[in-house]
């Protein structure tokens, strides 16, 4: 790749992943070849003024085919999506913009020549019936949520686009995010984030699951980091088509609130279990990613301790 030459498209760059990986991008590839695409949400100063931005909706193929035309786009990174509890409320929003809109993106992509797509799945797309613990790479997946059964038929769609076009389409299953850049955005995680704010402006937190709800998550550098070295891996190392597992660490809500605590003694916590809780319930509690460590490097920097203690000196800056 050269900074001159390759064009990329950022598609849903407001969001928890989108704004932190635009700027990621156009850090490394250089600010005016990394095109932010947004649709409502109106974008941050920051990522206004420091490249260019166009409005993108993934639901229609025309502004998709005007926006890569326009820039002679060559990389795409599809990360709009409604997430798990919002596609609960809405489940037709959730199709049209996780299935429809990915698939529109993958026709232009085909028409248009792109070199490489990068699709973000999760741990949503497993089920009630996938092993919880140290989820393997292949296994039973029969999601129950709108957000997984649509990140599901994503995968497929991707290795789909691979078999029967040869188009590169790269994804990553991820745990839940942690950024203290966004706020929550209405991931069934979310509370992993949600309670490090409530922690430092009220000291106290009420989570909507259950104290012993143990979920895989991954702090936001990890994140990014792993979506640009599987997107710059040659793509004979590539040998997962639908999806890869990724890991960072896995804990418990009173785990989290035992780390914090660390930091701030006098905080203190509940847990009043909702609707998110059977979400929550369905998803693995771990991990195995040992096919992206052994394709193309994988390694996790960030463990509970070391993200607690960034995510609350960075937060005490903003708060």
């Amino acid at each position: 790749m050269t900074k001159q030459k390759t064009k990329i498209l950022v598609i849903g760059s407001t969001g928890q992943l989108g704004s932190e990986l635009t700027m990621a991008l156009r850090q490394k590839y250089g600010h005016q070849n990394v095109v932010a695409g947004i649709n409502k949400t109106q974008p941050s100063q920051e990522l206004k003024t420091s490249g260019p931005w166009e409005i993108v909706n993934v639901t229609s193929r025309e502004n998709l085919k005007a926006v890569i035309q326009k820039y002679q786009i060559k990389i795409i990174y599809h990360l709009a999506a409604i997430l798990s509890a919002t596609g609960e409320k809405n489940p037709e929003l959730a199709w049209q913009v996780n299935i429809n809109g990915l698939k529109n993106v993958l026709d232009e992509a085909v028409a248009n020549k792109i070199q490489r797509v990068f699709f973000p799945s999760s741990i949503a797309a497993f089920g009630p019936d996938t092993p919880k613990i140290k989820t393997p790479q292949y296994t039973i997946m029969n999601p129950d949520t709108m957000y997984g059964l649509t990140k599901l038929t994503g995968e497929l769609l991707a290795n789909y686009y691979f078999k029967k076009y040869g188009l590169d389409v790269r994804s990553l299953r991820y745990p839940g995010l942690i950024s203290y850049k966004t706020a929550p955005g209405g991931g069934t995680t979310d509370y992993a984030v949600a309670i490090f704010y409530e922690a430092l402006k009220n000291s106290h937190y009420t989570c909507f699951v259950g104290e012993q709800t143990i979920l895989p998550m991954m702090y936001m550098p990890d994140a990014l980091r792993a979506a640009i070295e599987m997107m710059e891996a040659r793509p004979e190392k590539i040998t997962v088509r639908t999806s890869y597992n990724l890991a960072a660490m896995s804990f418990s809500v009173q785990e989290l609130a035992n780390e914090i605590k660390k930091h701030l003694p006098n905080f203190c916590h509940d847990c009043q279990p909702d609707h998110r809780q059977a979400i929550a319930d369905s998803w693995p509690q771990s991990i195995d990613d040992s096919c992206a460590r052994r394709d193309w490097g994988w390694q996790e920097e960030y463990d509970l301790a070391k993200m607690t203690t960034d995510m609350l000196k960075n937060l005490k800056k903003i708060i």
